[in-house]
């Protein structure tokens, strides 16, 4: 009743295009520098969006414990 084991190789060639980087003239300079101002922008956009997901989610356990409550006061 026991199910083997097997091992699925498969030899199809993986048809993904190389990576590349994307040439960005905002984040590199001709000299080949990056400017520190576009990164901590980034940065901050990032921890914005961050901020913002966390206080979704804790809007929504509130929500949840207040509708629980709610439901089991009556």
């Amino acid at each position: 009743m026991f199910m083997s084991a097997e091992k699925v190789v498969s030899n199809k060639i993986n048809d993904l295009p190389p990576l590349t980087t994307p040439n960005n003239s905002e984040e590199v300079s001709s000299s080949g520098r990056v400017d520190i101002n576009i990164l901590l922008n980034r940065a901050r956009k990032e921890k914005e969006k961050e901020t913002r997901t966390n206080l979704v989610f804790v809007g929504l356990t509130l929500s949840l414990i207040f509708v629980v409550g709610l439901i089991l006061s009556f």
